[in-house]
């Protein structure tokens, strides 16, 4: 069992940028809530991971990260921030109870390792939007 610190995250910037995402303790269902602060709280982008009590032999580990862009909106010469749109993902797993620690590891290094800049089928699906013919 890991002891929650923050979690240090880096993007795909051309310069790549960490975030750092700071406890905010449990919600009611269990799941581990974290956000990096910003000047506009509404803004604060969220990262939450869920371990819940297995079923059927399985466990579930999930991940969720949301990204919120927030915009200065002028209204009656008040300016306010506003979220104008938010990205959202999830990731999912399932292993059996009898899955062995490698097993996991290979599993999620391979979903890592697909998500990589330089594998372009699955980089141009989910960054560019570009389907696979």
């Amino acid at each position: 069992m890991s002891a929650r610190t923050n979690l240090v995250i880096n993007d795909r910037a051309g310069t790549p940028v960490a975030h750092t995402y700071s406890p905010d303790g449990d919600d009611s269902n269990g799941v581990h809530l974290y956000s990096e602060k910003t000047t506009v709280p509404a803004g604060n982008p969220r990262f939450s991971a869920r371990l819940p009590a297995p079923s059927n032999g399985k466990y579930r580990p999930s991940l969720r990260l949301q990204v919120p862009v927030t915009q200065t909106q002028t209204i009656d010469g008040v300016s306010t921030p506003v979220v104008v749109r938010t990205a959202y993902v999830e990731v999912n797993f399932t292993f059996d109870a009898l899955s062995s620690t490698q097993e996991r590891a290979d599993a999620v290094g391979l979903m890592v390792n697909a998500l990589a800049a330089a594998q372009t089928q699955i980089n141009d699906l989910v960054v560019n939007l570009s389907d696979i013919y």
